[in-house]
């Protein structure tokens, strides 16, 4: 799905609930895409644990390769709504973001998840 930037924070804040719902109880993992002019990145969360308060972190910029690492629950969170909640943009961006995707934000099953 495309980001929903024009969503209030609560229901931003109610996706992202949902999701850990998801992350938690199914072998999916949370993928954010971002595509600027000349870069892209991609963000992955994967529960690492049964109770969901550990996630792995598979961060991917197409400039710097992969880097992974292991973040508590809160992180993700916090992560995910600033993501989801990020402004539009701006009149001074009008050229960078007419030749620019809109990011996006997907569940999909682990064995989809891109891998180093």
């Amino acid at each position: 799905m495309t980001v929903p930037t024009d969503r209030n924070h609560a229901s931003v804040v109610a996706l992202v609930e949902c999701v850990f719902v998801e992350l938690t109880h199914e072998a999916v993992g949370a993928v954010f895409v971002s595509r600027q002019v000349g870069r892209a990145t991609r963000t992955q969360y994967v529960a690492v644990d049964d109770v969901g308060e550990q996630f792995q972190k598979r961060h991917f910029d197409d400039q710097l390769g992969w880097h992974e690492t292991t973040v508590p629950r809160r992180t993700v969170r916090d992560e995910l709504i600033t993501q989801l909640t990020r402004s539009t943009t701006t009149p001074a961006d009008t050229r960078e973001a007419a030749a620019s995707v809109p990011d996006t934000f997907t569940v999909k099953p682990v064995p989809d998840l891109q891998t180093p």
